[in-house]
């Protein structure tokens, strides 16, 4: 069942989209610390998931039964 609900439901450019909002989350979790810890550990564990997602070819919203334009 886990590895059904996990199954690659993007492509390469899905991909590289959510990797490169992942290392934006990340630069902006740097930032977010210097302002505020909770405000940058939230960016910092988004910019994780995403980097999960990028990873794994897998989206959470698609796997939710969302359609997303990548």
């Amino acid at each position: 069942m886990m590895k059904r609900l996990f199954a690659r439901n993007i492509d390469g450019k899905g991909r590289a989209v959510r990797g490169a909002m992942a290392a934006g989350l990340f630069i902006g979790a740097g930032f977010a610390f210097r302002v505020s810890s909770f405000f940058g550990a939230v960016l910092f564990l988004a910019a994780v998931f995403a980097l999960f997602e990028s990873l794994r070819g897998w989206c959470a919203l698609r796997a939710c039964g969302i359609k997303t334009k990548l």
